[in-house]
């Protein structure tokens, strides 16, 4: 494996691609990097401070802030926190904040990255680019039964309703709005368990990783 590859897996929330794109990284000796949990760091540490995420120059202060650590933090999901990473989200100054971070991540020594505009702002020349989805109904299916296991009481119908948000306000945002890549590759994962996402998946990024290195082999 190149150690300059970086592999870019875009999608909505619950659609199953951090969980793919961890597999991936593991299977193809790749560093690894949830790009969603800068945006949920940064949503967390407006919270901590009383601020609203809406509140641009406070919250491009506290992605600027950003710390190792921060990404550990252990109340970063829930509804709270996805609803405040999905409004910092579409702040200009918090997304150039992260770019940096981010793209020096991926090209320090390759990596497979997820989240929601890899493939269209942060690394669009990255050989392979993935886009994962799942109907809604599935995905809040499977945020439910995610809560439910960390023993959070939820209900299907107010999950379901919190999905919906999420994707209109990720997908209408001004600034790097929710969408797949010209050339992502689209994997449906409505009927598939994470091992047969995982297959279907690495087929196809093979099957694009041997494309890209056979017309590049004297760069690499």
């Amino acid at each position: 494996m190149n150690a300059a590859i970086v592999i870019a897996v875009d999608g909505p929330a619950a659609a199953g691609k951090g969980t793919l794109a961890r597999r991936l990284a593991a299977e193809l000796g790749l560093p690894y990097l949830d790009t969603g949990l800068l945006y949920r760091a940064t949503g967390r540490r407006v919270l901590d401070r009383g601020a609203d995420p809406h509140d641009a120059a406070v919250a491009a202060e506290e992605a600027a802030s950003m710390r190792p650590e921060d990404l550990a933090r252990p109340d970063l999901r829930g509804p709270a926190a996805d609803m405040a990473a999905s409004t910092v989200a579409a702040i200009p100054a918090v997304r150039a904040a992260l770019l940096d971070w981010q793209r020096e991540f991926g090209r320090r020594h390759g990596a497979v990255l997820d989240g929601r505009d890899i493939g269209t702002v942060v690394f669009p020349e990255a050989p392979v680019k993935l886009f994962v989805t799942a109907s809604p109904e599935e995905r809040a299916r499977r945020r439910w039964l995610e809560l439910q296991g960390r023993g959070v009481a939820a209900d299907l119908a107010q999950v379901a309703a919190e999905i919906h948000d999420r994707d209109a306000q990720d997908a209408n945002r001004p600034v790097a709005p929710l969408r797949p890549a010209e050339d992502a590759l689209l994997l449906d994962t409505t009927s598939l368990d994470a091992d047969a996402a995982f297959a279907v998946a690495m087929a196809l990024v093979r099957e694009r990783l041997a494309n890209f290195l056979d017309g590049t082999s004297t760069k690499v």
